[in-house]
């Protein structure tokens, strides 16, 4: 009986996960280059009875029986948002779409191969500087120049040019000043000459190991590669556009209401569960 109990209670935890996941994508619709975030729910069919040092009595079973559910995780949809333009100089909308020859990636940006093998469709990003001196990456545009002449995002953070370095321009120069080109050079808008700088944009082959930080930014952690985006890569950056948000309003508010459903459900199975225990106690046990 028990069992059922705490089976009910873990799926009350994971539907308020699911709950707090889809509640921050809402509320981010309209935050720049924002990425919407999916929740992953696995079943952990043995682990209670792991616990209580009973053994896996698989042999007097016919498949599993599923002992409970949790939120593993909180995965990035690495996808593109609309751009959208907003005539500000210091606005940049990437927008990427890196095939790869041979693969057919779907909605989703994954690829499943015949034998299995699963490809993720492979993403660009901004490169900021990062305070512990790994680079970080991000979708969110919105830059402009501090008191010292560097290029930086909307909360502050340097961002990187080809050749490592924060970009930096002379003193005196405004956003209004430069021109972005198709190679992501920065030069002059009235003489169009080169000021030495150019946006340093990296492709994340495996998207899913970027790690979120907040303020828009990532970190990359596991084994992927990052590299420097080329030619091939067919990816652009438009001045004076920014990224929306890939967060869809009418699937998320269908999730929301999936979410409270499941979560009044198992609270409804506490709640039996509740009443079964009261009766063993106090009425059952008197006989």
């Amino acid at each position: 009986m028990l069992r059922g109990l705490y089976t009910a209670a873990a799926g009350l935890t994971t539907q308020q996960r699911r709950h707090d996941t889809v509640t921050n994508n809402i509320a981010n619709l309209n935050t720049p280059g924002y990425k919407q975030s999916n929740e992953v729910t696995r079943t952990f069919p043995d682990m209670l009875l792991a616990l209580t040092g009973t053994s896996d009595n698989t042999d007097h079973r016919i498949g599993r029986v599923s002992t409970g559910v949790f939120a593993e995780e909180s995965l990035s949809l690495q996808l593109q948002g609309d751009l959208t333009e907003s005539g500000r100089s210091g606005d940049f909308g990437l927008s990427s779409n890196i095939q790869v020859p041979g693969v057919q990636f779907d909605a989703s940006g994954k690829s499943v191969s015949a034998n299995g093998e699963t490809t993720f469709q492979p993403q660009a990003f901004f490169t900021l500087e990062g305070t512990d001196g790994q680079p970080r990456y991000t979708r969110d545009g919105r830059f402009d120049l501090d008191a010292q002449g560097y290029l930086v995002t909307s909360e502050g953070t340097r961002v990187l040019g080809t050749n490592g370095q924060p970009i930096q321009f002379q003193q005196g120069v405004s956003m209004d000043d430069l021109v972005l080109t198709s190679d992501y050079r920065f030069v002059d808008g009235l003489t169009g000459a080169d000021t030495g700088n150019a946006l340093q944009l990296t492709r994340i082959n495996n998207p899913n190991m970027l790690v979120r930080e907040g303020n828009g930014k990532f970190r990359l952690e596991g084994d992927t590669e990052a590299v420097a985006v080329t030619a091939a890569d067919g990816v652009e950056v438009r001045q004076g556009y920014y990224e929306r948000s890939n967060v869809d309003a009418a699937q998320s508010s269908v999730d929301l209401m999936a979410a409270l459903r499941a979560y009044e459900a198992n609270q409804k199975v506490v709640q039996f569960y509740d009443k079964s225990l009261d009766k063993a106690v106090n009425e059952v046990g008197k006989v």
